[in-house]
């Protein structure tokens, strides 16, 4: 299991690399079919992945995409044409529960509107920070602060955990565990800034990358403990199979989903 989870975990950064480093097109590409992937994963729990519910949530998914590949093109205010998206994906979220009465309850149209923002709206912000000004050098936070912290806390967690920090849904993450994870990410943050600025003249404020560390980590433990939480509620183990030795997407990309959008917000404001 180790050796494939290894392998797995390998594949999956050479993968990231390319993407991510190439951008544009590749990337959003990429994002989209990873977002789809994952819609999927969590429309199975409710199942309603192969439903009208599910299928209205990839429709506008798709349509989401299609106005942040377009959105420095669109005419008038580009925040009305997201905000008429997000509402006419209620209205045709509440057709379905309305028309289809009462074959979908309730829970299941919500989850279908959910998964909409849960994978594909806050996934789309690894693409939109990559197009930020300097962001070949940016983006790689979300994956510093999620999968940095992760790593962290794991080994901070091992060495002198004692407190628990989520006794019923998640047994083995202690307190000492989740404040390592949060200094790592920042100190990762850190040597990353430093890094990028002698190799790649990036000019990065370091204590910003820090700052930016250690928010991105604390957010990607709650998005870490959220994907749990819906699974043990659900009493699923992993969401997926599609990754051999890490589950599904939503199983390796559960703190990058809430990473992602934080990151970006953060990089604009510092």
């Amino acid at each position: 299991m180790f050796k494939t989870r290894l392998l797995s975990g390998i594949l999956l950064v050479i993968i990231a690399l390319v993407t991510v480093i190439t951008g544009r097109e590749l990337l959003f590409g990429v994002l989209l079919l990873i977002s789809l992937i994952g819609m999927t994963e969590l429309y199975k729990v409710f199942g309603i992945e192969k439903k009208p519910p599910g299928i209205v949530g990839y429709i506008f998914a798709v349509l989401y995409y299609v106005l942040i590949y377009f959105e420095n093109s669109l005419p008038g205010e580009k925040n009305t044409w997201f905000m008429l998206l997000f509402m006419g994906c209620l209205i045709c979220m509440m057709a379905v529960l309305v028309f289809g009465y009462p074959k979908y309850n309730t829970q299941q149209i919500f989850a279908a509107f959910f998964g909409v923002f849960y994978v594909a709206v806050m996934l789309s912000y690894i693409y939109q920070t990559r197009n930020l000004p300097g962001g070949v050098f940016t983006v790689w936070l979300v994956f510093i602060c999620a999968w940095g912290c992760d790593t962290c806390a794991y080994c901070v967690g091992m060495l002198i955990g004692k407190h628990k920090m989520a006794p019923v849904l998640s047994p083995k993450k202690s307190v000492e565990g989740g404040i390592g994870g949060i200094l790592g990410a920042a100190l990762i943050g850190v040597l990353y800034g430093l890094a990028i600025n002698h190799w790649g003249n990036a000019g990065a404020d370091v204590v910003s990358f820090a700052v930016i560390g250690a928010v991105g980590g604390a957010i990607s433990q709650i998005g870490d403990l959220a994907a749990s939480a819906i699974k043990r509620y659900h009493n699923i183990k992993d969401y997926g199979k599609l990754i051999p030795g890490h589950g599904g997407i939503l199983d390796r990309f559960d703190s990058v989903i809430f990473t992602a959008p934080i990151i970006y917000y953060l990089a604009v404001l510092l």
